[in-house]
C-alpha cells in the first residue's frame, strides 16, 4: 500500500519537475538563481539533458498516484520506477556540482531531496513488487 505521504511526495516533486522545466523554457527564473556559467552552452546542454530523465520520471510517478488513487496495483512498479529515477537524478547533479566545487544551496537543497527521499520508500516498494510475484517452482501444477 502507498504511505499518503508518498503519493503528496511524489506529486510534489513530479509537478516540480514539471514547473521548473516550464519556467526554465519561459526564462522565468531570476538570474540571481540560476546556477554558475548559466550562459555557457555545454552547462545549457548539461541542463537539458536532465530534460527527458525528469519528464520520464513525472509521467511515471504522477501514473502511479492516479492508479494508487484508482486502486490498481499497477501503481506499484511505476512508483518504484520513479522512485529509482528520482534518486539516479539527483545524484548526477550532486555529483556534478561536487566535482565543480560549485556549492550553491539553491541548487544542492532541491537534488539533495531528489537523492535522499526515494531512500525511505524504496525499500517498502521492492517489498511489496516481491509480494505481488507469484510463487516459482514451488510444487505448482
Amino acid at each position: 500500500m502507498m504511505r499518503r505521504s508518498l503519493s503528496w511526495l511524489m506529486l510534489f516533486t513530479d509537478i516540480g519537475f514539471l514547473a521548473y522545466w516550464a519556467a526554465t523554457f519561459l526564462q522565468w527564473i531570476p538570474k540571481s538563481y540560476v546556477y554558475q556559467d548559466y550562459s555557457n552552452p555545454l552547462l545549457v546542454a548539461w541542463n537539458l539533458s536532465f530534460l527527458p530523465l525528469d519528464l520520464f520520471i513525472s509521467g511515471t510517478g504522477l501514473a502511479s498516484v492516479a492508479l494508487w488513487r484508482k486502486q490498481r496495483s499497477a501503481w506499484q512498479p511505476l512508483a518504484l520506477i520513479s522512485m529509482v529515477l528520482t534518486f539516479c537524478s539527483g545524484l548526477q547533479a550532486i555529483a556534478f556540482w561536487s566535482f565543480r566545487a560549485d556549492f550553491d544551496p539553491v541548487w544542492w537543497i532541491p537534488n539533495l531531496f531528489l537523492l535522499l527521499y526515494p531512500w525511505f520508500y524504496i525499500p517498502g516498494l521492492i517489498r511489496s513488487e516481491q509480494a505481488l510475484e507469484p510463487t516459482k517452482g514451488r510444487g505448482a501444477a
